[in-house]
This record gives C-alpha cells, structure tokens and sequence, in this order.
C-alpha cells in the first residue's frame, strides 16, 4: 500500500474508493499512511445492493441481469464512485468473502474494476480463505493492478 502510495503522490493523482465485500479497507489502509490526505479523496462503502444503486447510481436493471457479484457492477461502482468523489482513478470490489454461495458464486469469487480518465479495466479474482483473509487478498491484489496498470499504460 505505501509503495502504491509513493506512487500516487510522486504522479500528483487522486484516488477513491467504492467498497462492497471489502466495507471500507482499502481505504482505511491508505488512510493509516501518514500524508495520505494528498491523494486519497475518499472512500464510498456500499455493502447493501440499495446503496450501490441509490448512492452510488448503479442501475437496478444492471444488478437485477448481472447480479452485484459480477464485472458488469464493479465497472459501474467503480465509474460512478470516481465521478462521485471526483478523482483520477477509483477502484471498486464486490464480491463474495463466503463462507456461502452468492448468487450462485462460490466464497472467494470477487469482482474488481479500476475506472480512470481513459477508461475501466475489470478483474476476476478467485481468492482462499477466512472472510478477512479474502477481504485483505483482494485489497493486497488490486494493490499491485492499479501499479501494473500504470506500467502498461504510462499515463493514467
């Protein structure tokens, strides 16, 4: 996270958040670094499906076809939070931390999306263990995306 941190700040851009299955930790994680008011804007928890469509403004009809486990919401959580909050890039995750299946979705099945000015890039991730081993698995991974990301594109 510090790593991701340093690189935020050394490129000058803003990053938010919009967290179902991880209820906030991404964000507070990047919240324990000292500084990290210069490129945290903030952080959206939509843990219950009426928050990612009444505050976050994904669609009913998106999650009534795809279901909120699904690439399809984590793109438009992540779309929608990044306008909300108003920064360079957001980062979403929802997804199943178990110990049930969800919507026909085994626990560890977890959906990501990383929305920026050109564009949003989607991610499956299929993660092991306890509910808060899943839920520091996906923070951890989407960690190291949004850095590969910036490597494969250069500018975001």
């Amino acid at each position: 996270m510090e790593e991701l941190f340093r690189l935020l700040k050394e490129k000058g851009l803003t990053i938010g958040s919009c967290e179902s299955l991880t209820a906030g930790l991404f964000t507070s994680m990047l919240a324990s670094i000292s500084g990290a008011s210069a490129v945290l804007k903030g952080g959206i928890v939509a843990y219950h499906s009426e928050v990612k469509v009444h505050v976050v403004g994904v669609s009913q009809s998106l999650i009534d076809t795809y279901g909120v486990i699904s690439a399809p919401c984590a793109a438009a959580m992540a779309q929608h939070a990044r306008k909300l909050l108003d920064c360079d890039l957001c980062v979403s995750f929802s997804g199943n931390a178990g110990p049930d299946t969800m919507e026909g979705k085994p626990a560890g099945c977890v959906y990501c999306a990383i929305a920026y000015a050109q564009g949003i890039k989607t991610y499956h991730l299929q993660l092991s263990g306890t509910r808060n081993e899943v839920r520091t698995q996906a923070v951890a991974r989407m960690c190291e995306e949004i850095k590969s990301l910036w490597k494969e594109k250069g500018d975001l």
